[in-house]
C-alpha cells in the first residue's frame, strides 16, 4: 500500500509499505483523508523537536473501517465511517491517575512520536474510535483539530454568560471560538488578517480585533467597558501574545495557554497576584472534547468549507507542504485525499 514519508526535513516520497493487520481490540481502517496542520508542516521543516525521521504524518483523520479483530464490541462495523483520537496515554502518570490522560506525560501522537495515517490503511485500538455517521469526510478530518480548541475552552470553565477573548484565529483558535459561543459566552476574536477574522464571526464570535491595526489589549478593555475578559485564549504561541492575555484579563479572570511561545517570555508577575489570575495550560483533548465537536459539526454550526483551502492527492503532498512552509499566510487547512 502507498505511505506519504517524510525522509529527512524537506524530503517527502510516496513508497509502498505492507498493510497492517488488526490485532485483538484494534480495527483496521481504511484511510479516506487526512488534514495537515501546523505541526505537520514543522515537522516537514525539520523543527519538531519531538519527530525523528523517517516518519509518516497524519493525524486529522476520516477513515472507514474496513476489518475487525477479535473482542471489537459489535456497535463498530465493516463499512462505518469515524475519525479517532491520536493519542496515547500510559495509564499510570500523574496526569493519567488524575483522570486527564490527554496530557500524559509519555503521550505518543499519530504521525509525531509514532508513524500516521497518511497512508492507505492504518490500525487502532476500538476505543479510539468516534463515530459520527451524520459527518461528511471533510467534516470528519476537522474533528480532532478544532478539539484542541475545545479543550482550552473546557480549561477555561467558559460559561454562559462569560465573555472570552481568544488570540488567534486559526484552525484551534476557531475550535476555541465555536466552543466559546457554544457553552453560551460572548466571544472576542482577536488576529491581524481580516480574512480570517470574518471567519471567525462564521464560527461564532460577535466583535473582531485586528491587532494590526489596534493595540490588541485596550481593544479588548474598551470592548468590555474596561473590565477585561473573564477568560483570555491564547492561541498563536508568541510572547506578545502570551502577555497581552495576563494585561487584559479581567481580575480573577482565567487565562488559558494552548500556543507554545518559541522564545522566553518576560512577564510583570505582579498582575499574577493583584488580579489572583487562574492561569492554566491546554493540551490535546478528551473524549468528551470529540463528542462535542461532532454535536457542532453535526448541527452546521461551524463554516467547514470556508477552512478548508485545499484538497489534494497523496502524490501531492510533498508539493503543498512545501508551498506553506514557504508561504503560511496562504494557507488555511489542508486536506488530502488517501483513498477514494
Amino acid at each position: 500500500m502507498r505511505a506519504l514519508v517524510i525522509e529527512h526535513p524537506g524530503q517527502v516520497a510516496v513508497t509502498d509499505i505492507e498493510v497492517p493487520s488488526a490485532a485483538a481490540g484494534e480495527v483496521l481502517l481504511r484511510v479516506r483523508m487526512v488534514g495537515l496542520c501546523g505541526s505537520d508542516v514543522n515537522s516537514f521543516r525539520g523543527k519538531n523537536p519531538m519527530v525523528s525521521f523517517p516518519r509518516i504524518p497524519g493525524h486529522e483523520i476520516a477513515a472507514t473501517i474496513a476489518g475487525l479483530g477479535e473482542g471489537v464490541p459489535a456497535e463498530f462495523q465493516v463499512g462505518m465511517d469515524v475519525t479517532l483520537s491520536p493519542y496515547t496515554a500510559c495509564g499510570n502518570c500523574p496526569a493519567c491517575r488524575r483522570g486527564r490522560p490527554n496530557a500524559c506525560r509519555t503521550n505518543h501522537t499519530l504521525g509525531v512520536q509514532r508513524n500516521g495515517a497518511l497512508t492507505e490503511f492504518i490500525t487502532a485500538p476500538w476505543t479510539k474510535l468516534i463515530p459520527a455517521p451524520r459527518l461528511s469526510l471533510r467534516e470528519l478530518c476537522l474533528v480532532e483539530p478544532l478539539t484542541v480548541g475545545f479543550h482550552a475552552a473546557r480549561r477555561g470553565e467558559v460559561a454562559a454568560g462569560d465573555v472570552v477573548a481568544v488570540l488567534g484565529a486559526g484552525t484551534v483558535g476557531l475550535g476555541a471560538i465555536a466552543s466559546s459561543a457554544h457553552r453560551g459566552a460572548r466571544v472576542i476574536s482577536v488576529d491581524i488578517d481580516d480574512g480570517k477574522l470574518a471567519l471567525a464571526r462564521k464560527a461564532g464570535a460577535s466583535q473582531t480585533v485586528n491587532a494590526k491595526r489596534e493595540k490588541m489589549v485596550q481593544a479588548m478593555l474598551d470592548l468590555t467597558d474596561g473590565d477585561g475578559p473573564d477568560v483570555v485564549i491564547e492561541a498563536v504561541g508568541t510572547p506578545d501574545t502570551f502577555r497581552a492575555a495576563v494585561e487584559a484579563v479581567a481580575f480573577t479572570g482565567r487565562v488559558v495557554y494552548i500556543g507554545y511561545a518559541k522564545e522566553p517570555v518576560c512577564y510583570e508577575t505582579r498582575l499574577f497576584v493583584q488580579k489572583e489570575l487562574d492561569i492554566r495550560g491546554s493540551r490535546n483533548a478528551v473524549i468528551e472534547d470529540f463528542r462535542e465537536v461532532v454535536e457542532v459539526l453535526t448541527r452546521g454550526a461551524f463554516p467547514v468549507e470556508e477552512t478548508i483551502t485545499c484538497v489534494v492527492p497523496l502524490e501531492k503532498t510533498g508539493e503543498v507542504l512545501e508551498e506553506w512552509s514557504q508561504n503560511p499566510a496562504a494557507f488555511s487547512k489542508i486536506l488530502v485525499n488517501v483513498c477514494e
